[in-house]
């Protein structure tokens, strides 16, 4: 029996402060579960998502993926030689101790019940040592890099994670996501034009099998969970399924509509690698004397909702950090003043928004373009540090809180895009969402 003292109403506001709940289970383990802290005032419940988010305004570009895999998503098999690689930077004048700890979650990102014994083998609290100042750069900054699992941590349990780093005043500077994988499942996938008339044109559906020959699932409709992203697209992934069919060790999801993505667009793109050198998509560079950084004017973006499908190479929505002109471009590059115009009228029911791995697959406020009613543009400045980019604009319709990407973009089934399949596992004898399967695979040629 547990017994639980909760210090917390269903809604907390907090400030730079820490809520404990202090917990005594029967075996004696004694542990602070903290619910949240946060340096700007901010509403919680117990019940919060952990998401990609930046807390202080002088940390940027946050990387995290699978070592000497710049472009991979930030997931590992348990117990393998394969390492997270954490980096960003902070435009700081002086160098701060940066600390980080690890949060377990369910496959919702919520907190999980483990504590931190039960997933972590090591220190809880670790400080980053490894970093480095820029080096011929008009923007100075120190570049912070963080390795997982390392000497002073490894991890028990397979499933979603988040490291969270903080500063030497406690405070919470910036949260990213990682998955552990445990694999005990193999996952075959079909990606198509859709099956039904109404969506062949304009959306690709996602056929698959889950595989579990070696691992014994009682309940496949209650103790499985799957999420299939496009791109690894936040705000369209697909969480709701269960099997259509269960075959003997197969579990099937061959749906006609429920599996479908509206295939958008292929990425729109820039190249800031070189700020000597006006790339194809860049109209101009000009140096401000009074803030001290380039601005990078781009031409002017058009909607592209009814043109015809034009196929051109994209890295889906992903981005590049690189300086042609140097030899460590993670420390040698420089940061700009990005413009980016979009000619369109303004859309009175909602707000436009560059979207992309950039913004970390989410409506994020900061990416949000402001209306110039005397140019009849949509039109923002966002500092990025030098590099190869792909954005797309996404509409959101504020009347009924939804997310629109063809609506500037137009969608077209021929669109190449990257299928993430996520596959979970909680049975009766689990306390936290294992990660059992994983597949990435691709549109490819649908012509």
């Amino acid at each position: 029996m547990l017994f639980r003292m909760i210090l917390i109403k269903k809604y907390i506001h907090v400030k730079t402060f820490l809520i404990l709940i202090v917990s005594i289970s029967t075996n004696n383990h004694l542990f602070s579960n903290y619910i949240f802290k946060e340096n700007n005032d901010s509403i919680f419940d117990a019940s919060y998502i952990y998401k990609d988010k930046i807390f202080d305004k002088n940390i940027k570009t946050v990387l995290c993926f699978q070592k000497n895999q710049n472009l991979s998503i930030p997931l590992i098999n348990l117990k393998s030689d394969e390492k997270i690689s954490l980096t960003f930077d902070d435009h700081n004048n002086n160098i701060s101790s940066y600390f980080y700890r690890i949060i377990h979650c369910n496959s919702n990102w919520e907190k999980s019940d483990l504590i931190e014994s039960d997933y972590i083998d090591g220190f809880f609290k670790n400080e980053i040592y490894d970093y480095e100042l820029s080096f011929n750069t008009i923007k100075k900054y120190i570049n912070y890099n963080l390795e997982l699992p390392n000497e002073d941590i490894d991890f028990l349990k397979s499933g979603n994670y988040i490291v969270e780093i903080i500063n030497e005043l406690d405070s919470i500077v910036l949260h990213k996501r990682f998955m552990i994988l445990e694999k005990k499942v193999s996952i075959s996938a079909n990606i198509k034009q859709g099956t039904l008339n109404k969506n062949k044109k304009i959306k690709h559906e996602v056929d698959f099998h889950i595989h579990h020959d070696k691992f014994y699932i009682s309940d496949p409709y209650t103790d499985v969970k799957v999420i299939v992203k496009q791109n690894n697209n936040e705000e369209n992934k697909i969480d709701d399924l269960t099997p259509l069919f269960v075959k003997n060790n197969v579990l099937i999801y061959d749906y006609d509509d429920e599996n479908n993505f509206f295939a958008i667009n292929e990425f729109r793109y820039f190249d800031i690698r070189s700020l000597r050198y006006f790339s194809e998509k860049i109209k101009s560079i000009e140096y401000d004397s009074i803030h001290k950084i380039n601005t990078v004017f781009l031409f002017k973006d058009k909607k592209r909702a009814f043109d015809l499908y034009s196929i051109y190479p994209d890295i889906n929505g992903k981005f590049i950090i690189e300086s042609q002109e140097a030899r460590n471009s993670m420390t040698e590059s420089d940061y700009a003043k990005i413009n980016f115009k979009l000619i369109s009228e303004k859309i009175e029911y909602g707000d436009i928004y560059i979207f992309g791995k950039l913004s970390d697959w989410m409506i994020n406020d900061n990416f949000k373009l402001k209306y110039n009613e005397k140019d009849k543009i949509y039109e923002t400045d966002i500092i990025l540090k030098q590099g190869y980019y792909n954005y797309n604009y996404a509409l959101k319709d504020t009347t009924n809180n939804t997310i629109d990407f063809s609506f500037i973009e137009g969608t077209h089934y021929q669109t190449k895009n990257d299928y993430y399949i996520y596959v979970y596992y909680r049975g009766s004898e689990n306390r936290y969402d294992m990660l059992i399967g994983f597949l990435k695979t691709s549109s490819k040629e649908l012509f």
